[in-house]
């Protein structure tokens, strides 16, 4: 949905919970001897490799007709702008344009068959319409949990302990942020780990929200994120680059339409972390 030529969404057009208690078997803290000091360096993921790694780039900006999903535009800009920022941090990147639902499975299956083993890591950017836990193919929609699972640990072994960091351009819901005025200012110990370790998804917005894009000069979410990668990439850790990112995000954008509903409106990435070390794009 585009707002008066200058903006658009990421959407398309039209628990069970509980918890496990712990067998007599499990760990507890304290309960296994240490001989060693455990290094500082151990808390960061190694970047010890031939590759710091590849990046593969969906950038879906047409939609089959019988989908009603409108053009991305903008979406070009986001995309020449993630390669050109990874690939300067040294990662061998791919740009795939206006995949359907087959290719991009095709795609990622056949990323995460290949061997990573002279990669430190693995990083996949994708734009397009999205919907809770859903992404778009040109031709429909398929569960983003279908794409990221087959990096897991037991699916794809040469990314074991390994950085899979997955950024996510796509609406996630239909629910609009107007805002709120403020008044203030601004290594493994065991054999074994769990097969979700060491991913992060960077989502462009929040839970059930929209995703704003600038037809001209692409979305908030990956102009901010390639601004800040760029800026601090040499210097700091990457979760302390997304937090500039969210707050660029949230502070510097609003919608402008002259459509009442969708004017004035803002937008918080999320950033969701498994990883388990600090992630560094330089030694």
């Amino acid at each position: 949905m585009s707002a008066n030529g200058n903006g658009g969404v990421d959407c398309p057009d039209a628990k069970k919970c509980g918890e496990q208690d712990l067998q007599a078997s499990s760990v507890t803290p304290g309960s296994m001897d240490v001989d060693s000091k455990p290094n500082a360096q151990s808390f960061r993921y190694s970047l010890n490799y031939p590759c710091i790694g590849r990046c593969i780039i969906i950038n879906n900006k047409n939609f089959d007709r019988r989908t009603g999903m409108n053009q991305r535009n903008g979406t070009d800009m986001d995309a020449g702008n993630a390669m050109q920022v990874f690939k300067k941090l040294g990662y061998k990147v791919k740009v795939y344009n206006d995949q359907s639902i087959d290719q991009i499975q095709q795609v990622l299956s056949s990323a995460a068959g290949d061997d990573h083993g002279d990669s430190a890591s693995f990083i996949c950017v994708l734009l397009s319409h999205g919907d809770d836990g859903v992404f778009f193919g040109t031709d429909g929609p398929l569960e983003l949990r279908s794409l990221t699972s087959l990096f897991r640990g037991d699916q794809c072994r040469s990314l074991v302990g390994k950085p899979k960091l997955f950024f996510i351009q796509a609406c996630r819901g239909t629910d609009l942020d107007g805002g709120i005025e403020t008044d203030s200012g601004p290594d493994y110990g065991t054999a074994k780990i769990p097969v979700e370790a060491d991913f992060l998804y960077a989502y462009s917005t929040a839970p059930g929200y929209y995703s704003w894009r600038n037809t001209t000069s692409g979305s908030w979410f990956i102009q901010s994120l390639c601004e800040m990668v760029a800026k601090y990439a040499k210097e700091l850790e990457l979760q302390h680059i997304l937090t500039r990112v969210n707050h660029k995000v949230a502070v510097e954008f609003v919608s402008a339409t002259n459509d009442p509903g969708f004017d004035a409106k803002k937008q918080i990435p999320c950033i969701v972390s498994m990883l388990t070390k600090e992630m560094y794009f330089t030694p």
